[in-house]
């Protein structure tokens, strides 16, 4: 795993570039959202493709973990992926909703995560 920081000033991002799965558990992600915490990131981006595919079946909960983690402790997230690839009406709602907060987003690159948060 790579971690590179970008806008060094404010918000401080954390981008996270692996070939592997980073995100096997909700523990995994806790690791990596303190790591970059620590390392006073505000924001981290992350690829849909380093995240267990669990994550993105709401019934497991993953998602919901996950993502309370990070709005626990006031860490902005961007995912880049291509989300249309899930056929789940309830994903698609649920990307829509954190989309509209602008906490958790759901983007397909990595200009866009850095647009939104920047913000």
């Amino acid at each position: 795993m790579e971690i590179s920081f970008i806008n060094e000033n404010n918000p401080k991002i954390a981008l996270l570039e692996s070939e592997t799965l980073l995100i096997n558990t909700t523990d995994d992600a806790f690791d990596i959202m303190i790591n970059c915490r620590y390392q006073d990131a505000d924001a981290v981006i992350l690829y849909a493709k380093n995240i267990h595919p669990l994550f993105f079946d709401l019934r497991t909960g993953m998602a919901g973990e996950i993502l309370q983690k990070f709005t626990t402790y006031g860490v902005r997230l961007a995912i880049v992926g291509h989300f249309e690839q899930y056929e789940s009406k309830s994903l698609t709602d649920f990307i829509y909703e954190s989309n509209k907060r602008k906490f958790i987003n759901f983007v397909s690159t990595t200009d866009e995560a850095l647009k939104v948060l920047i913000q």
